[in-house]
């Protein structure tokens, strides 16, 4: 992981690249990049562009615009309607940037708020029991992830900053403004 990454320019094409602790691939997101904030790194999906996985293709059905933390513990992406996730937090490790690219290790769990009044909770805990035993993730990562779940599960709650919508809002407008057509 670069220790400072270079950005690119607000508007360059992206492509985020996931994979699971055991290294095999993951999701692969078509973005652009958006810019910083005191948040993170943010980078946008236009409605239309694509997302897959070995065996799943999805097409983003609205637009959406992804925080990656600093601290690299987790992805955020916050969704305009007609999604029926507002929020979707994948919990990670080491999310950042790889030699201009964004890049990070899915842990499994999620923290979710929906817009369909199923409310807000963590999810994939069975996938995290699974493969925390299956790829032998390290306790003090276990543990650390654990509290990250539960802390950002309050944050979303309370619609703290950037969990708010404000913010997302500010985000999706500057995906408006300099995605490609």
């Amino acid at each position: 992981m670069d220790p400072a990454p270079l950005r690119p320019e607000p508007g360059a094409r992206l492509l985020f690249r996931w994979r699971k602790w055991n290294g095999s691939p993951h999701w692969e997101h078509d973005c652009v990049f958006l810019g910083s904030d005191r948040w993170g790194d943010w980078v946008g999906q236009p409605a239309g562009w694509r997302s897959s996985r070995p065996g799943r293709e999805v097409v983003a059905e609205a637009p959406n615009v992804t925080l990656i933390a600093p601290s690299g513990e987790y992805v955020a992406t916050f969704n305009a309607p007609p999604a029926s996730y507002v929020i979707y937090i994948d919990i990670a490790w080491d999310a950042g940037w790889d030699a201009g690219t964004p890049v990070g290790i899915d842990m499994d769990l999620d923290v979710v708020r929906t817009r369909d009044g199923r409310g807000i909770w963590i999810d994939d805990r069975d996938e995290w029991d699974e493969h925390r035993v299956a790829y032998g993730y390290p306790q003090g990562i276990v543990e650390r992830l654990e509290q990250v779940a539960l802390d950002l599960e309050r944050e979303v709650t309370s619609e703290q900053a950037p969990f708010d919508d404000d913010t997302a809002a500010h985000w999706l407008a500057e995906l408006e403004r300099l995605a490609p057509e």
